[in-house]
């Protein structure tokens, strides 16, 4: 039998512990053969090794919960034991996957690298803390980024998952669309909602948001914040501004993971707004520590009509650039400071061979 201390403080024994301490008999009675004791701020876990190291788990993740709502009801003591006990079997589950498994998903099916380049994705996040993931659509860049987060939270490299993305308005302003803002940019947000759903039950996902272990935000919601102890994400990158990204790059703390993924294809940015991702791509590729992995048309993992998409669209792209660069240029007319200046005969567009470039106005005889 082995003893443990926990001291509570700027806590509301109260509150905390509930009446008669139903809270704390409640975390006991999962546990049998252990004790669980409370005099005056310090509750004392008497039992087994193991199961002290899972007690005191809840109790920490309580404590967490209490500073953050400030109240403990048997509700959120028996949703905290559940997350453990999932924990503790993912834990067991993974202790010895297969090599090429990321994560197992939330039906029990396995999430792995199903082409060599997300395989680089998924070394490359294994060896650097900033990774950029370049491709285009139906790469698998937003799921294998979802599923390499998943991962960390599971194996405990990381409290906390944050993942964003830049809100760029599509045909509808923001401020006509109905509902709140989270009811406003969900759409926008929806591609993560649908990943981290394949990876994890409704019910324990659902926990992980109300309790801010997984964050969903727009980009605008991480200014001023230092994202640290997190794997953090941000996808769709090709439509933030310079400005947004900078300020997105420089959240890094220091016990952070950081992707960012973007397809260089599909900015909708303003016609004259340059992408703050193509621009960061130009100033960090000589940065070490920073990985850089490009998907092609042949890491579509979509219907096989969306290879064929993506490879037209690059050709048809590919041809306009060329078409573009060997369109000849038009001479630029002279510029007249003068307006009574008379323009060379030679390059005025209306001159003709014999004209000196002079035009004779039109006589108005109403005027005279």
């Amino acid at each position: 039998m082995v003893e443990k201390i926990i001291t509570l403080e700027n806590v509301s024994l109260v509150e905390f512990l509930g009446p008669d301490n139903q809270n704390i008999r409640q975390l006991a009675a999962a546990f049998p053969g252990s004790k669980i004791i409370s005099r005056g701020n310090e509750i004392k876990i008497q039992g087994q090794t193991p199961v002290i190291a899972r007690i005191n788990e809840i109790l920490s993740s309580l404590i967490e919960h209490y500073h953050q709502y400030g109240q403990i009801t048997d509700r959120t003591v028996a949703e905290h034991i559940a997350a453990a006990d999932d924990e503790q079997q993912e834990r067991i589950i993974a202790s010895t996957p297969p090599s090429d498994v990321i994560v197992f998903g939330a039906k029990g099916g396995v999430i792995k690298a199903k082409t060599p380049n997300q395989q680089k994705l998924v070394d490359a996040v294994m060896k650097h803390d900033l990774v950029f993931a370049l491709g285009p659509a139906g790469t698998g860049k937003t799921y294998v980024s979802v599923a390499l987060a998943v991962r960390a939270l599971k194996n405990k490299e990381v409290k906390k998952i944050i993942i964003s993305r830049p809100v760029v308005e599509a045909g509808e302003s923001l401020g006509f669309l109905p509902g709140d803002m989270k009811e406003k940019v969900d759409p926008y947000l929806r591609p993560i909602y649908d990943a981290l759903e394949d990876m994890i039950p409704a019910e324990k996902l659902k926990f992980y948001q109300e309790n801010k272990i997984i964050e969903i935000a727009p980009l605008a919601y991480m200014r001023g914040r230092t994202l640290n102890n997190a794997f953090v994400l941000l996808d769709e990158a090709q439509n933030t501004t310079p400005s947004q990204l900078k300020m997105f790059l420089t959240r890094m703390g220091p016990m952070a993971k950081v992707m960012v993924n973007g397809d260089r294809s599909q900015i909708d940015l303003p016609t004259k707004q340059k992408s703050g991702l193509i621009q960061a791509l130009d100033i960090l590729k000589d940065v070490r520590g920073i990985g850089f992995v490009e998907m092609t048309a042949e890491d579509v993992v979509r219907h096989r009509l969306v290879k064929e998409i993506v490879v037209a669209y690059d050709r048809f792209d590919e041809k306009q650039q060329r078409d573009q660069a060997n369109r000849p240029v038009r001479e630029a007319r002279p510029y007249r400071s003068n307006p009574t200046d008379k323009p060379d005969a030679g390059h005025h567009p209306d001159a003709r061979p014999e004209d000196d470039g002079t035009r004779e106005l039109p006589v108005n005889h109403e005027n005279i």
